[in-house]
């Protein structure tokens, strides 16, 4: 007989393990279904692992940089194997801390590759043997993987994936990065820093799209002053492997064409959904454009069965996802005053050099709502912390409805902005008006207290330019 669970999660990603350990606080008895490593993508191949790397890139960056410091250095170098091999550590690390987190929680993992078997029913295939096991709830978690294009295709060796990206075993002295969204953006950053010919390709006007554009503007500069090759309004059209080298056909909006030959490609054109061999049709789920179609609250519409994460849309992100596990929990065990997801409120965060970070309406967005706004900059030279931090350039940018003060947007390039953004978050999910965020203060000297200089601009009444 099928052993029975209130909640069995598919998929042990942010999304899933986090809906997993709220469930269990809940008092529900929970399983997770797990065919690889528990920590998903993120922790293993994603967030944790690049930013193990990139911090690597940081300190390389720095030390050219350390006579404006006081110090000397002769010969100084990097080894790749060994920062490469620090950032496995680091992805294992927390892997093992999401196990330890499941015994804590008293959450029995099921090693296997997870199918839907009928209403409550889940079919686990581990070495070759299939296993039954039944839930009342089933949430699906099985993320997302990197999109290929006819003609694109990933080969593991010349042209790369984030996967390959991540851990190469020679450092390649130029590189195609086909994406400038925040998976290619970083690994530009990275390997950039650490010397390598980097060009950038970006269908779209400018990078980092999805970002205000005077932000994008401001990062596209920094990129080129770093030594990057941006080539944006541009697409891929062919990559001709050669015996170690990748030859890419180039195709401007305006139909010029050229080529351009380097040792490895990186892919990074978005991402599609894991909807594969899960069984999603024979239960009734739909699926629309390679992601599990959900409502406000996660719900499939098939009664029992949800969905969270990078496998239900927009945007990708591990800290949108646990949300979504929260929310899911919360809401199949009947807790009261639970909230859908408003992805307005969800921060988006690019660990570049320098970094960029926002939160709600780009500046063009919000004037396209018909509200009047206002608008507020602070520049990072203003600020005293920066100056010393030796990170002068930046900019902290906010965006307010002019009538009722409420906070529609905030966006930040320059040093830690990934770590401050969170400010305007809680001011967003707060509902803090501009008057009330004027009158909050700041510690001196911190970088945060941009954010407070920024909503007082908004105002022409900043106090340190």
């Amino acid at each position: 007989m099928a052993e029975n669970f209130d909640v069995v999660v598919i998929g042990s990603g942010p999304a899933g393990y986090v809906c997993a350990i709220r469930a269990s606080q809940l008092g529900l008895k929970t399983a997770i279904v797990e065919r690889d490593k528990l920590g998903g993508i993120c922790l293993n191949w994603g967030c944790i692992p690049t930013k193990a790397l990139l911090r690597s890139s940081e300190i390389w960056h720095l030390m050219h940089r350390l006579d404006e410091f006081g110090f000397s250095a002769d010969n100084f170098k990097f080894d790749l194997p060994k920062i490469v091999a620090r950032s496995r550590k680091v992805a294992n690390q927390l892997s093992n801390g999401v196990a330890f987190l499941m015994k804590k929680h008293k959450i029995q993992v099921i090693t296997g590759e997870a199918k839907l078997a009928g209403a409550g029913k889940i079919a686990v295939t581990s070495n070759g043997k299939t296993d039954e096991i039944a839930a009342t709830n089933i949430v699906l978690a099985t993320g997302a993987r990197a999109r290929a294009l006819p003609g694109l295709e990933p080969d593991g060796k010349l042209i790369w994936t984030y996967r390959e990206a991540m851990v190469p075993d020679t450092f390649p002295k130029s590189l195609l990065v086909v994406g400038s969204g925040a998976i290619g953006i970083e690994f530009a950053s990275f390997y950039r820093t650490l010397g390598s010919e980097v060009t950038v390709v970006e269908v779209l006007d400018r990078v980092l799209p999805v970002e205000d554009e005077e932000i994008s503007q401001l990062a596209n500069k920094a990129f080129i002053k770093q030594g990057m090759k941006i080539k944006t309004s541009t697409t891929v059209e062919k990559l001709e492997k050669g015996a170690n080298n990748v030859t890419a056909t180039l195709k401007t909006k305006g139909g010029k064409t050229e080529t351009l030959t380097v040792d490895r490609v990186i892919l990074a054109i978005g991402i599609v959904g894991n909807v594969e061999n899960v069984g999603l049709e024979q239960a009734g789920v739909k699926v629309e454009r390679t992601h599990v179609a959900i409502d406000e609250w996660g719900s499939t519409g098939v009664p029992g069965i949800w969905a969270i994460g990078d496998l239900v849309g927009p945007p990708w992100l591990a800290h949108k996802g646990m949300h979504e596990g929260v929310i899911v929990a919360e809401r199949i065990a009947g807790v009261k005053g639970v909230h859908p997801l408003d992805t307005s409120k969800v921060p988006g965060c690019t660990y570049c050099y320098p970094q960029v970070a926002s939160v709600g309406l780009t500046e063009a967005r919000a004037k396209a709502t018909g509200r009047k706004i206002k608008v507020g900059r602070f520049p990072f030279i203003g600020n005293g912390k920066a100056i010393a931090l030796g990170e002068p350039e930046g900019l902290v940018k906010t965006i307010f409805d002019a009538e009722t003060g409420e906070l529609l947007g905030a966006h930040m390039i320059g040093a830690e902005v990934t770590e401050l953004i969170h400010g305007y978050t809680v001011a967003r999910t707060l509902e803090s008006t501009e008057a009330e965020l004027a009158a909050t203060i700041f510690p001196h000297p911190t970088l945060s207290e941009m954010l407070h200089e920024a909503v007082l601009a908004a105002d022409g009444r900043a106090l340190h330019v």
